[in-house]
């Protein structure tokens, strides 16, 4: 299956989430563990079928 991963086209969204992520070392804000699976884009994002990721700064689809 094919997927394609965008930003949140809610640009105030994406600016404040991208803005976490960079004060938090480039971890997941919504994480508590700094872990390799927080590093954003996180694990749990990536093995998700779509949807938006947690903290919503991205959006995944699927493609046909």
């Amino acid at each position: 299956m094919n997927f394609k991963i965008i930003p949140n086209p809610d640009k105030e969204i994406y600016d404040t989430i991208t803005k976490a992520v960079k004060d938090n070392d480039g971890y997941c804000p919504c994480k508590i563990q700094k872990t390799p699976d927080a590093k954003c884009i996180c694990k749990e994002f990536r093995e998700q079928l779509s949807g938006e990721c947690h903290c919503g700064r991205f959006i995944k689809t699927k493609l046909d």
